[in-house]
């Protein structure tokens, strides 16, 4: 797989994670988990929200300048 692939691969993975840990995180705050628990879903989702962010602004502009 070339790089440009390998980007798309691993933006798709981070998005599926992405709502899976939002999706997780609501049902856990439906099931009045403590706050110490969705603080840990939140700081992942924000974690995965910045990797995301670096992914498409560093990985993919020059890419498409390039194309």
């Amino acid at each position: 797989m070339n790089r440009r692939g390998s980007r798309f691969q691993e933006l798709d993975e981070l998005v599926l994670r992405l709502k899976g840990l939002v999706l997780v995180r609501e049902i856990r705050e439906g099931r009045n988990a403590d706050d110490k628990e969705l603080e840990l879903y939140s700081t992942e989702i924000e974690r995965v929200r910045d990797r995301l962010a670096d992914l498409v602004k560093n990985g993919g502009g020059a890419e498409r300048l390039a194309a």
